[in-house]
């Protein structure tokens, strides 16, 4: 086997020699693609605009490479952004050239990057067989770092940190650099101390998180220029992949390794930029040609996949942008059907529209595989999901969960179904410490043991335990004021719409406070399917309706043997196409987003006018935008203004339906109709007012008191017990299944009777 760090240039294997006449494996490409693929030497950008072969002209250079003798295989540096693509280009490779890619370094950004940290580990103060910690492990250690550090992680969540940490390394920042400019309120202004602790940690265990893979790479060829030096000697030519999506540290590394040969061919489409809340910078394509003077400029602009309306109003739609380098995308193909525009009453009407257009389809002999709806936040999925349920429509949704599948909907749903049912115990058992409360392992399982042992319901359990000593007094407090909200929740319950209902109980948990408080990526978009989800609930007169209704609805599973419409959001659809696409929901505050323009300005509407690009070049022959006069947000009917995007389309190249005035322009005040996110109905003051008065109160004429099973106790006064915790004693007194016990060691505890045994039997 060919040792992967040796750095010399005499590989075992000879260049491949193809005939002296052109090589079959430029036939068929077009004059632009050719250039790209026979431009060898030097810095090279090839702009390659939406459907135009940017897969097969990365795989042809790569060929051309080895074809005309000018490297190795193991001479090039091919860098993906996923193990998919990586395996696609190589099978590719292989196939051209008789299967020599052995030696080729071509793989991911982080597989390449642990292959030289690998190599010098030490530099950095690891051994070469470091551990790569997961997601769960890095939460896990951050929670450590946090608690030594007298941090209260149930105020700044572990989650919180970790992205705020990821950005850095994204952007290359090791803990000595992050400037008072770069640092944040969280934990008080410690994030930058909590992340060098979690550095020493991290290579005290000999241990890296994906971040440190390119991060440690910089400080390698930072701190050790004849490294750098020999990398730079070895990787002739470098070859990159969709690179207007590369953060700051990847185009750092990068940037070093070219500085060598300056042979490095980068790939990709600023117009396709969208992923800036994870990290990718479109300025490093932007400037491209100020990092290397010189630079050869490709644009691909014949598309091969849509029609040319299609094309024409993508390329007048993202002609807009200011901050990109400027092509126009064209077809040899002629005629297509121009983008349809349909303005609808509100979203309910738009899922309907679309469900009709669909069977239309189908009708006309498309099928349900070849079309798409493509959504710019994941909440607006449920519309069209249960409209599919109710056509029988199959359907698929695509880089995500079903919307009754998410997290945090199941989490909402369980908090619900314990109020509706309390004996359902696995409702109870998912929420009893969602938030956290305090409630631990050793609490569960006591309450377990006692379950079990008395054939009742998790709850049941639950409510004896705390009025005994089995529980440490902060548990039994924790276990306690869970039951009490529980016991409040479900008297409110009789009285409040389910809506209202629902918004109580997740702000009054602190469910919708902990996603507010949570800085991870997912936060936000967890926080609008919350949203949904109560406005989900609002088409229901009762709860156990709205539970029956999502039952049924996640009973009915796709058949992933049948043909799917498939569902997803724009971010999850690049790189896919589909014959038909739908783009719903394009009004101003959804699409563009409010949330990016108010963080990013400028730059966070480009990136949304990007989104909307890559949205309409994923159809081949159809595109239909629609948007709502009225949408319900946040339990509040809000009149809507169609996006700017829908101005920004080239006319000639749109059918608009007849509208209900929605494009002459004209604003209209939000206006309130119900209950808000906060919530406060008559009902809901009424019960406010009773709380804090405990057991037995009085809310709207109805007293509400839980009352324990009764159960026969099996020790008499005077029986003498064992118990595992708090040893010998001596039974004083019986109250039902409770039991007043003088214990020889620990004193007078009440205890339930399954929790003892007779000390004769021990």
């Amino acid at each position: 086997m060919n040792d992967p760090f040796d750095l010399t240039d005499d590989p075992p294997a000879g260049p491949v020699h193809l005939p002296a006449a052109e090589p079959p494996y430029l036939a068929g490409l077009n004059p632009a693609q050719r250039e790209a693929v026979e431009a060898a030497d030097g810095p090279v950008l090839v702009l390659s605009g939406a459907g135009t072969g940017k897969t097969r002209v990365l795989t042809t250079r790569l060929v051309h490479l080895l074809a005309t003798n000018r490297c190795w295989p193991r001479q090039i540096l091919a860098v993906t952004f996923t193990n998919k693509a990586a395996r696609e280009m190589r099978e590719r490779v292989a196939a051209m050239i008789g299967g020599l890619t052995e030696g080729m370094w071509l793989g991911t950004f982080h597989a390449l990057g642990v292959r030289i940290l690998r190599r010098h580990a030490e530099v950095v103060g690891l051994q070469s067989n470091f551990t790569i910690l997961d997601t769960d492990d890095q939460l896990r250690l951050l929670k450590q770092v946090m608690q030594a550090e007298g941090v209260d992680s149930g105020r700044w969540p572990a989650r919180a940190l970790l992205g705020v940490i990821q950005r850095w390394k994204d952007r290359g920042i090791t803990p000595d650099k992050v400037t008072a400019a770069e640092d944040t309120d969280f934990a008080d202004g410690r994030a930058k101390k909590l992340y060098a602790v979690y550095q020493e940690r991290l290579a005290t265990l000999n241990a890296t998180d994906f971040g440190d893979l390119l991060l440690h790479n910089l400080t390698v060829f930072r701190e050790k220029p004849e490294v750098l030096a020999d990398w730079q000697r070895r990787f002739k030519y470098i070859l990159v992949d969709e690179y207007q999506d590369t953060n700051v540290a990847q185009y750092l590394w990068l940037r070093l390794l070219a500085q060598g040969h300056r042979n490095i061919c980068c790939v990709g489409d600023d117009d396709q930029s969208i992923y800036g809340w994870r990290g990718a910078e479109v300025g490093n394509i932007l400037r491209f040609e100020q990092d290397f003077p010189g630079a050869k400029v490709i644009r691909l602009e014949q598309n091969y996949r849509s029609t040319a309306p299609i094309l024409a109003a993508a390329s007048g739609l993202i002609a807009n942008n200011k901050g990109r380098l400027g092509k126009t995308l064209w077809t040899s193909a002629e005629g297509g059907a121009p983008v349809s525009v349909r303005s609808l009453w509100d979203g309910d009407e738009e899922a309907r529209f679309v469900g009709d257009e669909v069977e239309a389809r189908q009708r006309q002999g498309d099928s349900l595989g070849s079309m798409a709806i493509l959504v710019r936040a994941g909440f607006q999925t449920r519309a069209f999901e249960e409209r599919f349920v109710t056509l029988g429509v199959p359907y698929r949704v695509v880089g995500g969960l079903r919307f009754y599948e998410r997290q945090e909907v199941r989490d909402a749903l369980a908090y619900l179904r314990a109020i509706q049912q309390p004996d359902d115990d696995l409702a109870i058992e998912r929420i009893i410490n969602l938030p956290r409360r305090g409630i631990g392992n050793a609490t569960l399982q006591s309450v377990h043991m006692l379950a079990r042992a008395q054939r009742i319901s998790f709850c049941e359990a639950a409510r004896r335990v705390v009025e005994t000593d089995e529980l440490r007094p902060q548990a039994r407090k924790a276990l306690s004021g869970f039951l009490v909200d529980l016991d409040r929740w479900r008297a409110v319950a009789q009285g409040l719409p389910p809506v209202e209902l629902a918004e109580t109980v997740l702000d009054e948990s602190g469910y919708t406070l902990m996603w507010k408080q949570d800085r991870s990526a997912e936060a936000p978009g967890r926080l609008e399917n919350l949203k949904e989800f109560v406005r989900a609930i609002g088409e229901f007169d009762t709860l156990q309706g709205f539970l029956e209704h999502v039952a049924l609805v996640t009973e009915l599973e796709g058949d992933n043997t049948v043909e799917q419409i498939s569902l997803m959001t724009l971010h999850a659809a690049k790189g896919l196409e589909f014959d038909t696409v739908f783009l719903p929901g394009w009004e101003e505050g959804l699409f563009p987003h409010q949330r990016a323009m108010d963080e990013s300005g400028m730059a966070g509407l480009e990136e949304e006018r990007r989104l909307a690009y890559v949205g309409i070049t994923r159809a081949r022959k159809r595109v239909t935008i629609s948007c709502a006069a009225n949408r319900r947000v946040h339990n509040m009917w809000q009149s809507g203004l169609p996006s700017r995007f829908i101005s920004e389309l080239p006319e000639a190249h749109v059918e608009r339906a007849a509208d209900a005035g929605l494009f002459a322009g004209q604003a209209t005040q939000a206006v309130e109709t119900e209950a808000s996110w906060a919530g406060g109905g008559p009902g809901f003051q009424r019960w406010k007012a009773s709380r804090g008065s405990g057991r037995g109160a009085t809310i709207d004429g109805t007293a509400w008191e839980i009352k324990p099973r009764e159960a026969k106790a099996a020790y008499a006064v005077g029986a003498r017990v064992f118990h595992q915790k708090f040893g010998y004693g001596v039974v004083e007194d019986v109250d039902a299944d409770k039991l007043g016990i003088a214990f020889e060691t620990s004193g007078r505890k009440t205890v339930i009777a399954s929790f003892v045994q007779p000390a004769e039997a021990v």
